[in-house]
């Protein structure tokens, strides 16, 4: 008998939030040492490299809010990803989509909670726009939470369709 429970084995996909912890507190490091804060490194007609910080959310939500907001933006990440390993470990070891995704977004969520512990904001680096219209720039964790989102909307489409013909195949 295998001592891994089949609940306990979706576990296993921690490494990827582990992964991609490190690579986004490395690249977040590269700024800070190689980068005074507010320039800019013009790579091509519609990216630059930036060392900019966020003291808020996505699109600096509550950026201005006094100071409360760090400390509410990291417990947040930490409960979230708290109640996404939580998830993890009852995924069936088959819905593999699902578990990258979980980790996925753990990864970027504990990465930028470190950003809020170590430096009390969060470090964003990517700088995308179009003629002179910017996104509002982000980072490594920030990516990998949008992607990991999007792969559960992915794998709830495609878990719905497979339900659904299953459920006409049976009747």
């Amino acid at each position: 008998m295998n001592p891994i429970s089949n609940s306990n084995r979706s576990l296993k996909w921690l490494w990827l939030s582990l992964a991609f912890i490190v690579v986004d507190q490395l690249t977040k490091l590269a700024v800070v040492v190689w980068m005074p804060l507010y320039s800019r490194i013009e790579i091509s007609s519609f990216f630059n490299l930036v060392h900019v910080r966020n003291e808020g959310a996505a699109f600096s939500f509550l950026s201005d809010a006094g100071g409360w907001q760090r400390w509410f933006f990291t417990g947040l990440a930490l409960f979230i990803s708290g109640l996404l390993i939580y998830w993890l470990r009852k995924t069936p070891q088959e819905h593999k989509l699902t578990a990258i995704a979980y980790a996925m977004i753990i990864g970027g969520a504990i990465g930028n909670a470190i950003d809020r512990v170590i430096y009390g904001n969060v470090v964003d680096f990517l700088d995308f726009y179009w003629n002179s219209s910017h996104w509002p720039a982000f980072n490594v964790a920030d990516s990998v939470i949008m992607l990991g989102a999007a792969l559960l909307i992915l794998d709830g489409f495609r878990t719905g369709s497979e339900s659904t013909t299953s459920n006409k195949e049976s009747s």
